[in-house]
């Protein structure tokens, strides 16, 4: 279970909605409760975010969450052995199960989905600045400069390890930072992963070259948003 500290950095980094910018009528979860099983950890971050945007990435979250357990299952059916949440989203949306099973190619034994990757981006992105905001206090509203999501099996042994591998701080994060007291921790070692639930859900934030944000989905999906 993660350990959830107290943000004692600047709240005035935090007044605005952390995807747009706008107002904070609502509270959002990061990571999205889709993407993980009942029952929830219980200290689950939330951030200040515009109605708006609370509700404007439901459908690519449940599109997402049902891809990724697509693909490590290998199966489109809702009565396949997916997580519960997942079939029930598939029971519910035939058109989103019928569109997976469009999206299945299957060669050499190995099954494969072709993708929507604006759908997959548009969460990846917004998952990485609400922990950007969350751990390092530094809400990042700015397009990214670089954005990268690939199964783990597919990265090399290489960059499989730097991936896994924290980024060596070249600054210290915002003062009074959750990311700030967790790389004082662990200093000089640098910042580490945050599990959120075993084998749903874990990140990593940093402050190098580049703000740096990693997040492993179902220890599948592997993504990278980085901020220059």
């Amino acid at each position: 279970m993660m350990e959830q500290l107290r943000c004692h950095a600047d709240e005035r980094q935090l007044a605005q909605c952390v995807y747009c910018g706008g107002a904070t009528e609502t509270r959002d979860h990061i990571p999205s409760k889709v993407l993980l099983d009942e029952p929830y950890p219980s200290n689950l971050p939330v951030v200040p975010a515009c109605e708006t945007c609370n509700k404007g990435f439901s459908l690519d979250e449940e599109y997402l969450a049902c891809l990724v357990d697509c693909a490590v299952t290998g199966s489109t059916s809702a009565n396949g052995a997916h997580r519960e949440k997942v079939s029930g989203i598939l029971a519910r949306k035939p058109a989103l199960a019928s569109m997976l099973a469009d999206a299945r190619r299957e060669a050499n034994g190995r099954v494969a989905f072709a993708i929507a990757p604006d759908r997959v981006e548009h969460v990846v992105l917004k998952l990485a600045r609400g922990h950007a905001a969350y751990e390092l206090s530094e809400p990042q509203l700015g397009e990214p400069s670089s954005l990268l999501c690939l199964p783990l099996e597919s990265l090399s042994p290489d960059v499989r390890e730097r991936f896994e591998t924290p980024p060596s701080p070249s600054t210290w994060p915002e003062v009074g930072s959750r990311a700030m007291q967790r790389l004082a921790a662990t200093f000089p070692a640098g910042a580490d992963w945050i599990l959120v639930q075993a084998g749903r859900y874990r990140y990593m934030t940093a402050v190098s070259d580049a703000v740096v944000v990693r997040m492993v989905l179902s220890e599948y999906l592997a993504c990278e948003v980085t901020w220059y």
